[in-house]
């Protein structure tokens, strides 16, 4: 497969992609440039300056995904990466340290006016009293965002021997407390801390979190760091709060524009600003590097990436649990849409016994991938598999039950398509899928590549004369199944066939007089 990498990443991604894949280099191209040569790749690999937008994406017709090797995903459009089946993954790990370690240079750079005194020195000044720090022992830090940076600043700022005071609605007191820090609402944070920093993505619900109100309610002569996002920090009502003397001063590394020509914040007073250099450290750029090479690989090889932010993302442990059951869930979807042979209005996946405790979004997604590949000409994954299920107009249910009918763990789908519901299930055993449930009957046989199956009178003869049909035309059967209610009413016979089924052959067995209904379902690989 062939990888583009469209902005310079460390020397050791590189190295790891070219194991495995081609990979051209290609960086400072152009919009229109980039959209020109874009179609004859697998994967992208970008940083935070191409915009990576609808048009691209569109023009990317091979794109399994998208590397972004950053922490954020702001210059990717994941709606039109999502709509195209597209994976996008990013490295969010590889710059924590280095994030978290200039958010505190910056800390101290304010505390101790840094840059102010260097800049003193170098015009040949040596007055100090103007350039009295104070010290951040006994302070109290305010971190908004308690994810992996978020701790990380507080781990370094407690050896400071600071109070440390977090605002995240996904972390729990305890977690908070393992770190030292006591978990407070935003406001109480906004009203306690002698430092506020910044560690969230930027969304709707974050930018501009740090406006003209909420710096209003900060303590006077408060700090504020941004080594986030641009856009978090409302940059005029921040150089007004500076400028009217509110603030003890900012220590910003991102800006809501970048460069920030023209930015309030380049003339206000009390500032150390820096160019986004947040992860700008050697160990980081190779550790980000390698993290995005690593991600990028997962995709291409049909694994689950572990940091994708637009495809249901599997916990470690859930992809020990459910990781083997993907598969078995896509194969039941692909079943029941051959089986139903009409449209379904709504798709119900059920996880029994060891299944219900566990994540149900891949499963669902992996089981819509199955009902919808084999009746559309779009590529359908993972990623973009609910999306394109509501296009449908199919509602989606999920349910969970312990009830495994005997079984560790089961999964069934069923449809209401017209003039009935169509339901099958299945379980793995030793490592085998088998099929378990159809419709109303029970059944315990392997989901194998090619599958017919007949409805017919229970009446001698009937399956004696399809054997003779499969064996006049070289079919070779390798395993049957039998499933009925009651003697001599209708009944299912499943057959497991090494060859394929011609139409000729299927026209001659639909015309057996006691063959109600005949279906031919293939569950190989879709094609």
């Amino acid at each position: 497969m062939r990888i583009l990498v469209a902005e310079t990443i460390a020397a050791e991604g590189i190295a790891a992609l070219r194991e495995h894949h081609e990979v051209d280099v290609r960086t400072g191209l152009s919009a229109e440039d980039l959209r020109s040569i874009v179609g004859a790749y697998d994967a992208l690999v970008v940083r935070s300056q191409v915009a990576v937008d609808a048009a691209l994406i569109g023009a990317g017709s091979r794109l399994q995904v998208i590397g972004r090797a950053g922490v954020g995903v702001d210059n990717v459009d994941l709606d039109a990466a999502t709509r195209a089946g597209i994976t996008v993954v990013n490295a969010p790990t590889g710059n924590t340290i280095a994030a978290a370690e200039h958010t505190i240079a910056l800390l101290l750079a304010l505390a101790r006016h840094v840059a102010a005194a260097d800049a003193s020195v170098r015009r040949g000044e040596w007055t100090r009293g103007p350039l009295q720090g104070v010290q951040l022992r006994g302070r109290t830090l305010g971190i908004v965002g308690l994810g992996k940076i978020g701790m990380a600043v507080a781990e370094r700022a407690r050896g400071l021997g600071m109070t440390l005071v977090g605002s995240d609605p996904y972390v729990t007191a305890e977690q908070a407390a393992l770190r030292g820090v006591e978990l407070v609402s935003f406001d109480a944070l906004l009203e306690r801390a002698d430092a506020i920093t910044v560690h969230v993505p930027l969304t709707r619900s974050t930018t501009a979190l740090l406006d003209a109100g909420a710096l209003a309610r900060v303590k006077p002569g408060a700090f504020v760091l941004n080594v986030a996002r641009g856009g978090i920090v409302d940059e005029a009502a921040l150089a007004a709060a500076l400028r009217e003397g509110r603030l003890g001063g900012a220590g910003i590394d991102v800006f809501e524009h970048e460069p920030p020509t023209g930015s309030p914040l380049l003339d206000a007073p009390n500032t150390v600003l820096t160019p986004h250099l947040g992860a700008s450290t050697a160990e980081a750029q190779v550790a980000v590097a390698e993290e995005i090479a690593e991600q990028v690989l997962d995709v291409l090889e049909g694994r689950a990436a572990r940091y994708a932010v637009n495809a249901p993302l599997l916990s470690a442990e859930a992809e020990q649990t459910i990781g083997p059951y993907l598969p078995l869930a896509e194969t039941l979807g692909r079943f029941l849409a051959q089986f139903a042979r009409s449209g379904v209005g709504t798709f119900t996946v059920e996880l029994a016994g060891e299944l219900a405790g566990t994540e149900s979004a891949p499963l669902t997604a992996a089981a819509l991938r199955g009902l919808l590949e084999t009746g559309t000409t779009e590529r359908v994954n993972l990623v973009n598999a609910a999306i394109l299920a509501k296009a449908r107009g199919i509602t989606v249910v999920e349910r969970k039950t312990t009830d495994a009918a005997g079984f560790p763990a089961a999964i069934t789908v069923s449809g209401t398509v017209r003039g009935g519901h169509v339901t099958v299930g299945g379980t793995l055993a030793g490592g085998e899928m088998r099929l378990v449930r159809l419709n109303d009957y029970r059944l315990d046989m392997a989901a194998e590549s090619l599958m017919l199956i007949t409805r017919h009178r229970d009446r001698p003869g009937t399956i004696g004369r399809i054997g003779q049909l499969l064996g006049a035309a070289d079919v070779n059967i390798s395993a049957m199944h039998l499933a009925r209610s009651a003697p001599r009413t209708d009944a299912l016979m499943i057959l497991s066939v090494d060859d394929d089924v011609p139409p000729s052959l299927e026209a001659s067995i639909r015309a057996d007089e006691g063959v109600h209904d005949l279906w031919i379902i293939r569950l190989g690989p879709h094609t």
